[in-house]
């Protein structure tokens, strides 16, 4: 019966393990070309989407931290990096992936979106005044 129920909790922990994706670097994500991104971003949200909210949460969190330790330095290249391959997307792929993202987002519980909307929130607040007027710059208005 000990071995039964060890064997359940080990066959548990297993599952939940796979369900749970490991945190890219963004540095290495940044070095992938954007096909492998896609495929990299669909498995991860397979994985996502078979984790716990909880699960789910210490992803986004360790994910924020990994962005939070780079220098400015770094997260100015990955920032270029990233709007280079913006714009070099056609409208329909842009309009896909925003397409992807809001289903993502209409996907969450009322928590995780709340949750999301206040890292964010205090993600900003940690903005120099200065980056934060750059940014609002280059958000289109509502």
């Amino acid at each position: 019966m000990l071995a039964a129920c060890a064997v359940l909790l080990l066959s548990l922990g297993a599952g939940n393990a796979q369900a749970s994706p490991d945190v890219p670097d963004p540095q290495d994500w940044a070095g992938l070309s954007p096909g492998q991104q896609a495929e990299r971003r669909a498995a991860i949200r397979r994985q996502l989407q078979a984790a716990t909210p909880a699960e789910r949460q210490a992803f986004r969190q360790t994910l924020r931290e990994r962005v939070e330790r780079l220098t400015p330095a770094e997260r100015e290249s990955l920032i270029a990096t990233t709007r280079e391959r913006w714009d070099a997307l056609t409208p329909a792929q842009r309009e896909a992936l925003a397409n992807e993202r809001r289903e993502r987002i209409q996907a969450m519980t009322p928590q995780e979106r709340r949750q999301l909307l206040q890292q964010r929130r205090d993600m900003l607040q940690k903005l120099s005044p200065e980056e934060r007027a750059a940014l609002r710059e280059k958000l289109p208005l509502r």
